[in-house]
């Protein structure tokens, strides 16, 4: 069965999550474009969250009705996959009006994403699904089939239920949809760093460690506003560890390709897969450390086993 998506994707489960293969700017626009204007003529709020100059092919084709959408640069907004379900795409949902279907355009993955970052690029992929389950929203996702490699558009098939073939407008369902597969596929392994800074910390050691840390990130170039990112997700990650992952950890720092690293590993087990990736409620208490990481950092990785938990978080010098 297929649904044309120039046509408000007829009758709607509550959340719709196709991808889009596109291999040029005119198959893009054919898709992007009416997927736009449909939304704004069944009045619903929609926004576009694409790289830079993608975002300016879809704000320059649609004219005067690029004023009615919210329009992001996710090469800015979505620089930390981690971000963009809490800090993007749940942040413009949650903004409507309860049970109003909202319409995004997110695109995460791009040729310019590196290896570093793809499992979270493509973790945040499939735990879209989940951060929106039974919520009213369509979130697009257009793949570059020309730049992007066969696994990352292998990928694609398996955390979208639904797809769109390059050069057609109508959507089908993925036969290889396996979201949950993905996550656990991605959930690599951090094998620690030779010669990083180590610093083990328990609850008496809570200051030291990040004192250590500044000084550490301060010593291999980090300043400004991104040294008081860095001494903040310290602070978060070492706390978390204390109260929530047996009562100690271990702080490893270094740099790699122009950031420093922060590394907090520990005992406890993050079970939760959306921990950080989804906003938390005002009157919650708790619940904000990896979430505020996430918020700060330019790339958050973690690695969950049954012998504890790895937050890593890069910071660009």
């Amino acid at each position: 069965m297929t649904t044309a998506v120039t046509e408000p994707f007829g009758p709607l489960d509550p959340f719709v999550h196709p991808a889009l293969f596109y291999r040029d700017e005119q198959e893009y626009l054919d898709v992007t474009v009416p997927f736009v204007r449909d939304g704004l003529a069944a009045g619903e709020p929609v926004a576009v969250a694409v790289p830079g100059k993608n975002l300016a092919l879809i704000r320059d084709a649609l004219g005067d009705a690029a004023g009615a959408v919210k329009l992001m640069d996710m090469q800015e907004a979505g620089r930390n996959p981690g971000r963009i379900i809490p800090g993007v795409l749940r942040a413009f949902a949650d903004a409507q009006p309860s049970g109003r279907r909202v319409r995004i355009i997110g695109e995460p993955i791009w040729a310019g994403r590196s290896a570093t970052e793809y499992p979270a690029c493509v973790q945040h992929e499939a735990l879209i699904n989940a951060a929106f389950q039974g919520r009213t929203a369509t979130i697009l996702c257009p793949y570059d089939v020309e730049q992007l490699p066969e696994h990352v558009l292998a990928d694609a098939h398996a955390t979208h239920p639904t797809v769109i073939p390059s050069g057609s407008r109508e959507e089908q369902d993925s036969d290889a949809y396996a979201p949950w597969a993905v996550v656990d596929r991605y959930n690599e392994p951090l094998p620690p760093v030779p010669d990083a800074l180590t610093f083990p910390f328990d609850s008496d050691s809570l200051p030291p460690a990040r004192h250590v840390a500044v000084g550490e990130a301060a010593r291999l170039g980090l300043t400004g506003v991104k040294l008081d990112d860095l001494a903040l997700a310290t602070a978060e990650l070492t706390t978390n560890s204390v109260v929530h992952g047996g009562g100690s950890g271990v702080l490893r720092m270094w740099t790699e390709d122009g950031y420093v690293v922060c590394e907090v590993r520990d005992e406890g087990r993050l079970s939760d897969v959306l921990a950080g990736r989804r906003p938390v409620p005002r009157d919650q208490r708790g619940g904000r450390g990896i979430l505020l990481v996430n918020l700060i950092a330019d790339l958050v990785r973690v690695h969950r086993s049954d012998g504890g938990t790895t937050v890593r978080c890069w910071f660009a010098r």
